[in-house]
């Protein structure tokens, strides 16, 4: 009998490398001073600070004054939007995202519709691509933000950023861009600044970092209304005592994942081919939502599986210690239907049978067979009883 675990739901969180939790555990037990500190325990905090500092700045081609950390990617992607709306609604109150943004993206231009600001939300096409023309005729003199995600969180489309950040300059230079970066960063090589990339959000528990720590990357020139006030730490961008640890353990999970970050690709889209072809090779009404296995990001596939309720063939694979999505982890627990299910054109239907794969550096070949082994018993079973409780 089965014990171990299989966890295919690395988009939500990843677990920590062991040179991270090491690295935390150090700072916690050894050197917990505050780095704000005048004496010796405040200077050996701040040096990790530093460093990380040095880590991102060099991975993002970066200065080391232009990123802030925050507690995560909603609080980046938070200041970023109302950090930049506030800051800049004197030239204009015209703000564009897309259907597809994560909640905490979605939700802070809902919010900043209700205070004034007028939002255009590209639409996008059956693979979660935005059409550039659209965008090009959406932005105005007034519009002073654009925010686009990088990597969809439940369907993986990778946007074209570095030409859409070219064509929003061209349109509009003074237009600032915002780009969600949470489900990137470790997964590929994003030089911020020659993408014209003004802000970038990050979140170190999506690449084996620690929850509760993110960064902003801010281009040196921008302004920005603060969301929290206090001592004036990170100059005053985002004041309170600073999460030692888990910066530390951010700068370990960075510098290490791009250091195998070709190695880690490969193999994570190895997997993602072996999933999909061992499920549509085994089992009939299936279907991939969002782009092909080759475009889209290394580690996120959505599966529709036709005649079944993604959430109980969930917890028909929990049973079985496989972990999985139904979608994004920030909204699973709600009952509407998703967002970006919808936007690329699926039925109410088709979003209830569908389930997000996603996977880590750690999963291996043989926990991609016997994931499809489990669907391949599981599926047909739960199709039979659909069938015969459906004259309720």
């Amino acid at each position: 009998m089965r014990m171990r675990e299989i966890y295919f739901d690395n988009a939500a969180t990843t677990r920590p490398s062991q040179e991270v939790i090491e690295t935390m555990v150090t700072v916690l037990k050894d050197d917990y001073g505050n780095p704000s500190s005048l004496h010796m325990k405040g200077f050996e905090a701040e040096k990790y600070i530093r460093n990380t500092t040095d880590i991102l700045a060099s991975l993002l081609k970066v200065e080391k004054d232009e990123l802030i950390y925050t507690s995560g990617g909603t609080e980046s992607n938070n200041l970023a939007i109302r950090g930049t709306a506030f800051a800049y609604h004197r030239l204009g109150k015209h703000i564009i995202t897309t259907e597809i943004e994560h909640p905490s993206v979605q939700r802070v231009f809902q919010s900043l519709e209700e205070e004034g600001f007028e939002v255009t939300y590209l639409p996008v096409d059956s693979s979660g691509y935005i059409d550039p023309d659209q965008l090009k005729e959406a932005i105005r003199k007034d519009t002073i933000l654009v925010s686009i995600m990088h990597v969809n969180n439940e369907i993986g489309t990778v946007q074209p950023i570095e030409k859409i950040g070219k064509l929003i300059k061209t349109v509009n230079p003074n237009t600032l861009f915002h780009v969600d970066g949470i489900q990137s960063f470790g997964k590929f090589i994003i030089p911020v600044k020659r993408w014209n990339i003004d802000l970038f959000s990050i979140s170190a528990h999506k690449f084996y970092g620690p929850k509760g720590i993110g960064a902003l990357y801010k281009r040196k020139d921008i302004r920005l209304k603060p969301l929290v006030f206090g001592g004036d730490q990170q100059r005053g961008m985002r004041s309170g005592t600073e999460n030692v640890p888990g910066i530390a353990g951010l700068g370990i999970a960075a510098k290490h994942i791009y250091k195998e970050l070709n190695e880690v690709t490969q193999h994570l889209y190895h997997l993602k081919n072996a999933l999909w072809k061992g499920i549509s090779d085994s089992i009939e009404d299936v279907y991939l939502n969002g782009p092909s296995i080759e475009e889209g990001a290394p580690h996120i596939i959505n599966i529709m599986f036709k005649d079944i309720r993604a959430e109980v063939l969930l917890h028909a694979l929990e049973a079985k210690k496989i972990y999985v999505s139904t979608g994004s982890a920030c909204s699973s627990n709600h009952p509407q239907p998703s967002d970006t299910l919808k936007s690329i054109g699926l039925s109410d239907d088709e979003i209830q049978g569908a389930l997000r794969f996603s996977f880590s550096k750690y999963n291996t070949e043989d926990e991609v067979e016997e994931c499809v082994q489990a669907l391949k018993e599981i599926v047909p079973t739960l199709r039979r009883f659909k069938r015969g409780g459906s004259k309720k």
